[in-house]
């Protein structure tokens, strides 16, 4: 019998005010999220547009014991000093401004809203090591691709990615999309019995925030569009 999704009706969230409220939630309640909402913001998210409908993006979806038992692991490992190795450079080689100024500032507000002083490295190792517990959200997603799909194919899956995100708001769900898990790919990807084709581009955790967690709490700045925007009269 097929399960209906989760009805939504009597609290609308708009679109503005889904992506308005998007953060990254860095700390979760342990109050479980049904599979039938899982599956119902998947199906959400799989409207994003992809090259010819391509549709390049695969999900497995960690929740209970393998959550439990992947996290554990990973965790366990980055404490240990094995960081993996990584499959691919998300983050630039070569940092530059004004991405390395936003970079740190994200970071240290971070760590202020955590009492977390500078300096202070094994406190802040150990909440990077958190990112491998997936902030302890009830549910863990682990987003794939194919690895003979070409740049095109990241563009879709950064805007299935960003379905999710919009998606959960509506259903009054958090996320924070995880690139550090990036390192364990290919650990991850046999843990999960992957084929080989298949990549691991990402995880995101998904659950309900904490609101009393300090970490969800500091706003994050952005750029706003006549910073990066031009309006063009006239080509050269």
């Amino acid at each position: 019998m097929t399960v209906p999704p989760p009805d939504t009706t009597a609290a609308p969230v708009s679109a503005v005010e889904a992506i308005r409220s998007r953060r990254a939630v860095r700390a979760f309640l342990p109050t479980p999220v049904p599979d039938a909402t899982v599956e119902a913001i998947l199906d959400l998210s799989a409207r994003a547009p992809s090259g010819s409908n391509i549709q390049p993006w695969g999900v497995q979806v960690l929740r209970g014991a393998p959550l439990a038992a992947l996290t554990q692991e990973l965790h366990g490992r980055f404490l240990a000093g094995d960081l993996g190795a990584e499959e691919y450079a998300y983050y630039p080689r070569q940092w530059r401004e004004p991405h390395l100024s936003r970079r740190r500032k994200v970071g240290w507000d971070l760590y202020g809203a955590l009492g977390i002083a500078k300096g202070d490295a094994e406190r802040m190792r150990q909440q990077h090591a958190r990112n491998f517990l997936f902030f302890d959200a009830p549910v863990g997603l682990v987003v794939t691709m194919g690895r003979d799909l070409e740049r095109g194919s990241w563009l879709d899956c950064g805007m299935f990615l960003e379905n999710i995100m919009i998606a959960a708001r509506a259903f009054g769900l958090g996320t924070c999309p995880q690139a550090a898990f990036n390192g364990y790919g290919r650990l991850m990807a046999e843990r999960l019995a992957l084929p080989d084709t298949e990549m691991v581009v990402c995880c995101m955790a998904l659950g309900h925030p904490d609101p009393d967690a300090p970490e969800n709490t500091f706003p994050t700045e952005r750029e706003p569009a006549r910073g990066f925007a031009r309006f063009v009269e006239a080509l050269a």
